[in-house]
Parts: C-alpha cells; structure tokens; sequence
C-alpha cells in the first residue's frame, strides 16, 4: 500500500513538473474532454498492455499501464457493504484490522421503504465507504427480478416489480457514482435462479424481456448514467449472458447507448471470440481456484490473456476490436481514479450508521396488526420474552458473495434490551438451526444449541404462559439452501420446524407478535393465530435498534412489500406452470410471460398472503377522492390526478400513495393494472396533503414484440390509486384517442 501511495505522489510531481512546462501528454491533462484523453492514451499502449487491462490480475484487481502511470482497477463486492479485504489469490481474508465496513441493510430492505431519496443517500454512503478502500468498481446494485420466492439470492435485490426497481436503482447508483466510484448494476440479465445457474438457458418472449426483467437495467443506463455492468451466468437465446450479442451488443450499446464497461461475473466467461465480438469488457474469476490448474500463471491463461493475445498474432481477431474494449476501460479509469476531483471518502462512521437505521426503520413492513399489540408500551410492559434463533444469530456474514466484515452488527436481542431494559426481557432459544460455518474465515459468533428440540420449544413455551408479550423472531437465514448466493431454497415454509413452534406460542399467549427476517417471502399457515407479524428483512449493523425503535413506537412503520406474499408456492406463475427450475437439459422457459408477481395473481384472480405494496402504520390514513385534469387527452397530452391524503391517526406517519395503470381493451393481453407511479409522503396528526401525479402516454404503452416497438393503442384506461395492489381507494376512468 505504501508503494501504491508513493507512486500515486510521484505521478502527481512528474504531472506538475509537465504542466509547469506546459508538455503534459493530452491523457494526463484534466482539462481535456474525457474521449481526447481515451485516444492519446490508447495511442501510447502497447499491444500486451492492452490486453493486461482485459483481465483480471488477482481475485479482484485487474492491471493498469504503470509505464504511463494508469492505476489499477480494484472492484469489491456489495451491494450492502464492503467486502473485506481477500489474500491476492485466494477468497479468504487477508486479516487487515482495518477493513471491518458499514453493513447496510440488504437491497429487499431498501426497497421496501418505497423512497428513492434514501436510496440515494444509501449510494452515497456505500460509495463513500468503497472510495475511502480505494476501490472504483463497487459491484452493485443487483436489480435481479424476483420470479420465483425460492430464488436464493432474492435478498440482494429490489423486488417483483420493475417500477419500483426502476425508480429505486437510478438513484443508489448516482449516489455511488457521486464519489468517483463506479456503479456496476448487476446480473444482466435474466439471472432469476441460483439453481443451475451456471448452465440453464432462459428461454423468454420479448414482451416479458422488455417489459419486466430490462427496465431496471435500463433505467440504470439511461437515467442513473451507470459506468459498469456486471453480465449473468445463466444463458439466453443459447449465448452465456456474459457473451450474449442480443443482450450486449444490440440492447445495451445499440439501444441504449451504453458507454460504460462491461465486466464478467467471477467465472462467466466461457468463450474467446464470443466474448470478444459480443461486447464483453474485461473478464473476472475464470479459474477461480487460482494457481492450481497446472500452470504458474492461471491469470495468463484467461480467454482475454494469451489465448487473445495468440489470437491477435496469428490475425484472426483484429487489433482495433481490443481497442474498443481498452477504450471503454479507460473511460472508466477517467471516471473514477484518475479524476483529481474525486472525494476521498469515508469508512464505518458514525454518520453511515445512522443512515443504515434510517433505512432499515423505513424497510421495516408491519404485515398485521390485529387490536393494535403493537406498538409495545415500554412503560406499561413488564415482561417481554423473545423467542427464536434470528434473535441472537449474525446475518451480516454467510449467504455468499454479499457477506461482510462488519463492524459491529446489532442483534433484535440487544436492541430490544437497549430500548425496554435488560430487566423486562426474558429469552428464549426456542429452536435451533445447523451451526453456522464462517464463509472467507470471517470470525461468526458461536450461538449453536445442541439441546434437543423438544427441549427448547418447551422452555419457551414455559415462559410465554408468564410474559406479558411475546416476540417470536425467525425466518430465514444466510445459509446455503436460504437466502444464500449458489444456491435456491427447497420450500415455501420455515425451516427448523418453525411454524409448529409459532402455533404452539399462540395458543399460550394471545399477545404474540412474529417478526421475520429474510430476503424472500414465507409460507404463514399460522397466519390468523399471530396477533402481529412483521417482516423485517436483513437490516444490516443497526438491524435490532431499528426493530426495537418500531416494535415499541419510537418509529412508525412506514415500509411496503416490494413483492407478493403468496399462501403457497404454486400461486406464483412460475411454479404453476412447472417451468422452474427448468427441465434436465437445463432449459426453461418463462411461460407465465409478463405476468409476474402481482401481475399474475391479478389475472388468474389468486388472493395472496399480502399482496404487493402492502404494509400497516400505527396511525391511519385517510384517501379522498381523486380528480383528474381531463378525461379525453391526445397521445401528446398528460393528465394530472389529484389524491387528497389525510392523517387521522394522533401521530406521524408515512405512506406509500401508489397509482396503476390498467388498460380496458387491448389487443394484446395486459394486465389487469401495472404500478405506474408512487409517491411517499410524511404527515404529522390530522395534516392533509395533496398527492399528485402526472400521467402520460408513455405510462400507457406495451412492447410490441412484431414491430420491436413500444406502442400505445387507443381506448379506454383506468387509474388505480391505492395503498397496495390490492386495495383501491379510488378508480378513475380516461379515454386516450
């Protein structure tokens, strides 16, 4: 690091010395236009050391041109925090004393809060965390859309709708951007499965592709300006994603215009001349056991190493396709380390974890709330039990490549002790899951019960008889086979027999509020015995402050579901249908089309657990009657609809006001509405305000797959404006001809 940081000063002087005489190479000059810069560099590079920049040099670095003084690209895994620092060849952590990060909430949780503002403070300080390690590549946000409940990695994205994750990812990424660290928005695309991962090949009609699973990405490109993007492992129309000409070529850089880098995920890479002529950028992770294929220098032996550069010699890949890619590469080196202006950041401050509260306070979702048990009166209460294993286990380490060294990571236990006292809560195990084994040798606290099971489900049900409330905490975990990267769940339900615990706790005492924490949703057939039920997500370093700051009322829930809840795992179209997780030729096809999430239940009229959008407050919300400015508009035309909001609760709160579009007649099949628009806003007791949204003919429109068009056709529309999919306060009906 030393070396690093006295080249970096030496550079500064020769670059000084060079403009004081005023010969400083056109690269080196700031004060160029960025594409100048691109040009006089490239010019200056040799052959090897253009293909050097294409791959991957460690497991996360890859080479810069230290002879014309370009730095490293270093990229670190995200996106809720900073991954620790690895040896230069290995996965396991090098051991610094200085790289414990800001674990943030998971990207589930963000989402659920339904406020694009915070979720670009959320970039902000998850940029300013990667800035201050000196990494320009955070790889993240992932906009992965959320098709199936099993999908193990569902926690590290933003939901079944591509709304919402539009609105929420353009803003993350500008916030990250902001600190010269580049965004790289992650998997492109249809990586909608952990199962087979690597082989399945995703077999989609275009509607489905353009409508659902591309408008995050795209939103990211076009609107957040993303300088990275991550390819997926999974297949498309037969190309591995990482080398797909349709996603890469003619969708990305053809259609939307994209300027940045595109880089492989750890391992995609399957192809030389694929991955060159298909719009791959540097290549990462290939061999991702290091040294042990037989060769001294594995890196070497990448398909964008040697065998490129053999490949170049001998003529049969041209020199200026490599200079397509070094250029786009450039264009990120420009961007982030070699852009003076840049900030130097900031790491796991006290600042970053007030924001890290902040956000899981708002993500927190009250799911129910039967004769308002919560929120628990700290003052009257006078013995709490809690109940459940999530109460006292680590979720900032384990579930794959998202893991981190945090910190500190506040428990539901301690945080419930801070805010009622230590002497008001009782605990008990209740149940007990496998032994948690670190991942990258990150210390985990041993918190393992080798107890019977009987044992603990009896002790807690002992003490609940006595208790004046009791909190049950479970769900899910980082585990393999949970909310883990690599691979999906194998059911809907609870493991370690949870639900027949939550069952047994109901029956004892009535006053049982279940919190969940997970990145997906559960199976609750024990839905109507919990008096209260709250999905609390993984929430990052401040995850039991946060809940504790809801369950007792210093807060108040303000978070929505970002997808649906279903009672069972065949209400999702996709598992109805008996595609997923594809047939054992490792294809699958996507049958349900654009119907996804709320979109199918809707259609097929299936009532869910909680619907899409949902989410309880403590006070109450009043919805007046919308008005709209016009009935009748032209397609060049808008229409402003007025939704008169009023608190009528004796506290503040947040809510989430959500307007759909539905189209009566089409010609195509449509949903019966899609979430067009949505606007948070904060009321203090009995404060009215005015919501208003402006509807054009873009929020009208569907993918003509026969023209490759986005189309609107006239006739008559609904607008659905309402506090979840599912319940409507108002309908408006508009002609557009």
């Amino acid at each position: 690091m030393l070396k690093k940081i006295f080249f970096s000063f030496l550079i500064s002087i020769i670059c000084m010395n060079m403009l004081a005489k005023g010969n400083l190479p056109v690269y080196l000059d700031d004060t160029q236009p960025i594409e100048n810069r691109i040009s006089d560099a490239l010019s200056r590079m040799t052959l090897d050391e253009k293909v050097a920049m294409l791959h991957a040099q460690s497991k996360f670095s890859s080479a810069g041109v230290p002879r014309l003084g370009i730095p490293e690209n270093w990229m670190t895994d995200g996106p809720h925090g900073i991954r620790t620092e690895v040896f230069w060849d290995e996965w396991d952590q090098a051991d610094w004393t200085n790289d414990s990060c800001t674990a943030f909430p998971a990207l589930t949780c963000l989402s659920a809060t339904w406020n694009p503002k915070i979720a670009e403070v959320y970039g902000q300080a998850i940029g300013e965390e990667a800035r201050y390690r000196n990494k320009n590549v955070l790889l993240g946000p992932g906009v992965n859309i959320y098709r199936t409940p099993l999908n193990g990695r569902n926690f590290e994205y933003m939901g079944e709708d591509p709304y919402l994750a539009s609105r929420m990812v353009v803003p993350y990424v500008q916030g990250v951007q902001s600190n010269g660290v580049a965004a790289c928005v992650k998997h492109y695309a249809l990586n909608n499965q952990e199962f087979e991962r690597n082989r399945v090949n995703v077999t989609v009609d275009d509607r489905a592709l353009y409508e659902i699973y591309l408008p995050a990405f795209k939103a990211a490109v076009t609107e957040g300006k993303a300088w990275a993007i991550m390819g997926a492992y999974n297949r498309y129309k037969g190309q591995w994603a990482c080398q797909n000409e349709y996603l890469l070529k003619n969708i990305l850089r053809g259609e939307w215009g994209f300027d940045g880098v595109v880089i492989s995920d750890w391992g995609g890479v399957n192809n030389t001349e694929q991955a060159v002529y298909n719009g791959l950028d540097m290549e990462f992770g290939t061999w991702t056991n290091g040294m042990t294929e037989s060769r001294s220098d594995a890196y070497g032996m990448y398909y964008f190493a040697n065998p490129l550069l053999e490949k170049i010699k001998k003529g049969e890949i041209s020199e200026t396709e490599i200079d397509k890619k070094v250029r786009n590469i450039l264009r990120l080196v420009f961007r982030t380390t070699m852009n003076r202006n840049r900030p130097f950041g900031s790491f796991a401050t006290p600042e970053h974890s007030k924001i890290a509260r902040q956000i899981a306070e708002e993500g927190i979702v009250l799911l129910k709330n039967k004769n308002n048990i919560l929120p628990i009166d700290k003052n009257s209460v006078k013995k709490i039990l809690v109940v459940g294993e999530n109460a006292i286990k680590m979720m900032t380490v384990g579930g794959g490549s998202s893991q981190l060294k945090a910190k500190y990571e506040i428990s539901p236990l301690e945080g419930l002790k801070s805010v009622f006292g230590a002497d008001k809560i009782v605990f008990a195990r209740g149940y007990a899951g496998e032994k948690v084994k670190p991942q990258d040798n990150v210390k985990v606290a041993d918190t393992y019960d080798h107890r019977p099971a009987d044992e603990l489900k009896n002790e807690a049900l002992e003490k609940a008889k006595t208790a004046d409330v009791v909190i049950f905490i479970g769900g899910l975990n980082k585990n393999p086979n949970q909310d883990c990267e690599g691979n999906d769940r194998q059911t809907l339900a609870l493991p370690y027999n949870q639900d027949a615990l939550i069952s047994a706790l109901a029956k004892v005492n009535k006053n049982l509020a279940v919190v969940i924490l997970s990145g997906n949703a559960v199976a609750m057939p024990w839905v109507n015995e919990a008096s209260a039920i709250v999905e609390a997500w993984y929430s990052g370093a401040e995850a039991g402050n946060a809940l504790a700051n809801v369950l007792s009322g210093a807060v108040n829930p303000s978070g929505k579901l970002p997808f649906t809840f279903a009672v069972k795992l065949n209400d999702y179209g996709s598992h109805t249908l008996g595609d997923y997780p594809g047939d054992s030729n490792f294809e699958e096809t996507y049958r349900e089309g654009i119907f996804v999430g709320y979109r199918w239940f809707e259609k097929q009229n299936i009532k869910p657990l909680f619907p899409f959008g949902h989410g309880l407050s403590y006070t109450a919300f009043e919805y007046g009657k919308a008005s709209a400015s016009a009935k009748i508009i032209a397609e060049n035309e808008n229409i402003t609809i007025t939704i008169p909001i009023k608190n009528t609760g004796n506290r503040a709160g947040k809510e989430v006001v959500q307007l759909y579009i539905g189209d009566e007649k089409s010609s195509v099949p449509r949903p019966v509405k899609e979430l067009k628009h949505f606007q948070k806003i904060d009321l203090q007791a009995s404060e009215e305000k005015n919501v208003r949204f402006t509807i054009t003919a873009d929020d009208l429109k569907f993918f003509d797959d026969t023209k490759h068009e986005w189309t609107v056709e006239n006739g008559k529309f609904k607008a659905f404006i309402g506090a979840s999919s599912a319940d409507i306060k108002s309908v408006l009906d508009f002609i557009l001809e």
